[in-house]
């Protein structure tokens, strides 16, 4: 026998290695709880598998904002699941603005400039952050750089160009003579120019709802009949909010 037993013994103490010992225990299979537990809910997860393009239209958010958005319209298939998102593309047919997998008809109507070749607006849906809306960029950004006089085009429309050597140069800004930068109305677009080649310019027109930014492309071309382009884009935006 140990002497530390012995002396256990003659004093009459009890062992106290065994008392110690199952506090420690204890902590010790709490704190692998805890960490299982922590692991659990930080450990990345693969989204799910993504949803039929001709399923019902999915209820996401993008930076609080809540649309309703048909899964074929989706250009990017892991895009296609309901809940929050960072970023959206989508595409719409013109003029039907269907989804382009659902079988409907892409034909230009009687109004669409004859040399259209592209049958599709792209819309991209993204959290704002930190960026300047589009109603500010207009009234402080860009007659920085645009030219002081504003040409008029046959379809009724202003057209300021902006400056060589600013960061827009090559492009354009065309508006509805009515529109006023202090309370915007009215509509605007920011487009580059048709190349000599086969590359269509391009128009950018922007819209804020709540903290996402909404941005619209389709051709330059299509501006000869840009009023039904603007109800276009008004009546698409409707359609993608939630009702009430």
């Amino acid at each position: 026998m140990a002497l530390s037993d012995l002396a256990n013994a003659a004093t009459g103490r009890p062992r106290r290695s065994g008392a110690l010992a199952l506090p420690l225990v204890g902590m010790l299979i709490l704190a692998a709880i805890a960490a299982g537990f922590i692991a659990y809910v930080l450990w990345p997860r693969w989204p799910g598998p993504p949803v039929s393009p001709d399923a019902p239209a999915l209820p996401i958010t993008v930076a609080g904002a809540p649309f309703n958005v048909p899964p074929a319209a989706m250009r990017v298939p892991l895009q296609r699941r309901a809940g929050a998102h960072e970023r959206v593309d989508l595409a719409f047919l013109w003029p039907s603005l269907e989804p382009p997998d659902s079988g409907a008809s892409g034909a230009r109507g009687p109004g669409a400039a004859a040399q259209q070749t592209v049958d599709r607006m792209f819309v991209t849906i993204t959290a704002a952050g930190d960026a300047l809306a589009p109603a500010e960029r207009i009234k402080t950004i860009y007659p920085r750089y645009t030219a002081a006089d504003a040409a008029i085009e046959p379809n009724g429309l202003a057209v300021k160009a902006f400056r060589s050597g600013t960061p827009y140069q090559g492009e354009d800004l065309i508006y509805d003579p009515i529109y006023d930068s202090t309370t915007p109305e009215g509509f605007l677009v920011r487009c580059s120019r048709n190349s000599a080649g086969p590359t269509p310019g391009i128009c950018l027109y922007s819209q804020r709802i709540d903290h996402a930014d909404i941005v619209v492309r389709f051709p330059r071309d299509w501006l000869t009949d840009w009023r039904a382009i603007e109800a276009g884009i008004e009546r698409l935006i409707e359609g993608l909010r939630p009702r009430g």
